[in-house]
Order: C-alpha cells, then structure tokens, then sequence
C-alpha cells in the first residue's frame, strides 16, 4: 500500500504544481480584463448553457480568458514587429524618455527594463552558471547560480573581486539571498541551472543526472 501510495505521488504531485502555476500565470495575466471579455461575450448570448460540470458563467469566464492570452500574445508579437518602423520606433524612444524623467515611476520602469534586458535581450552570462557558495558559514555550501561581477564599488571598498551570486531557497526557489563572494571562495560546477532548481526544488532528492524514479511493479508486492 505505501509504494502505491508513493507511486502514485511521484505521478500527481508534478502534474499538480504544474496546475497551480500555470493558473496563478493566467489569472495574473487575465484579471485586469476579464471583466470587460466576460460582460462582451455574455451580451453576445455565445454561451447559454455549461459545459460538463462547468456552469455558463464558468465558461464564458474561462473562454475569456483563452481570448484575453491569444490578444496578448498577438499584440506582443505585432508590438515587437512594428517597433522595426522608424516612426513608431521614434514614438516609443519619446515615451522611454518620458516614463524616465517621471518620479518614482521612471524607479520601477528602469528596474524593470533593465532586469528584462538582462535575462531575455543580452548575451551576458547571467544565471547560466551553477557554483557551490560557503553559505551560511564557511563550513557549509549551498547551490547558487551566478549573477555576474558585484558593483565595482563592493569589489573597491574591499580590495577583492567579488561576485554576485543568487542563493535560492528550498523548496520555494522564487525567493532567495543575493550574496558576494570572493571569486577564490566559489566551486563552479558542471550543472546545469535547471537541474540545480530541481534540485533545489526537490529539497536534495533528485540529483543531476538521475532518471526519474519508476513506476512500482505487481512482482515488489
């Protein structure tokens, strides 16, 4: 009974969380406008009665949701195909500027900009490299993914190259410590970074590497 209990956790679990983040990215994405698509379809009269054990209003609501991601998706993509154009492209640099000289605005927005520009725009090295940090004493390690080099200020004020490391925590890697080490302290390792998230995520139990565990046979009972 307690392999087929485990058995069967090993199968639900990842589907589960995958649901749970999954839904929390659409709802995310949806609430803002999900009033307004539901209020359109429902004055359309398109649905006028459930689906399975979905109610008509679960399913207009869900429906809105499917066309509210399609018409992000679209304007994203017809967003990045016409800033090719000179004039729109001019409309767009004039607005950065605005959005920059705005208080307290142009903070979040140059923060944002530049944290998208790193992970998805530049070819810099960022969080693509696994190392072992001395974390929390020199007497332990913990995994880490590297940042880049530390502000040449930190690296000044103690005569040392220092490098910025992210230590995520476990089981929840979303959250975590930004540290600076000495380059001597780190052990770069030969990992991949979504195999060092798993196994941050997995609290140590699945290994780089590792084949994933198999299904219990009839013969172990």
């Amino acid at each position: 009974m307690k392999k087929h209990f485990i058995t069967g956790l090993v199968i639900l679990l990842p589907l589960t969380v995958t649901i749970l983040v999954l839904g929390f990215l659409i709802r995310l994405l949806t609430q803002p406008f999900v009033g307004l698509a539901s209020n359109f379809l429902a004055q359309l009269n398109i649905v006028n009665k459930g689906f399975l054990f979905l109610s008509p209003d679960q399913v207009i609501k869900y429906f809105s949701q499917f066309l509210i991601l399609i018409t992000l998706f679209s304007v994203t993509v017809f967003l990045g195909m016409i800033t090719r154009w000179f004039f729109i492209n001019a409309l767009l640099r004039l607005g950065d500027r605005i959005l920059h000289k705005i208080p307290i605005v142009n903070t979040v927005y140059k923060t944002t900009q530049e944290i998208i520009k790193t992970l998805f725009v530049s070819d810099k090295d960022s969080f693509k490299k696994v190392v072992l940090a001395p974390f929390p004493s020199s007497a332990s390690y913990m995994l880490g993914l590297v940042a880049r080099e530390s502000p040449p200020q930190c690296s000044k004020a103690v005569n040392d190259e220092l490098i910025s490391v992210l230590i995520p925590t476990t089981p929840n890697p979303t959250t975590g410590f930004l540290l600076m080490f000495r380059k001597k302290e780190l052990v770069y390792l030969d990992m991949k970074p979504d195999e060092a998230i798993k196994c941050i995520v997995s609290c140590g139990v699945i290994h780089p590497g590792n084949l994933p565990p198999k299904p219990a046979s009839k013969e172990n009972f």
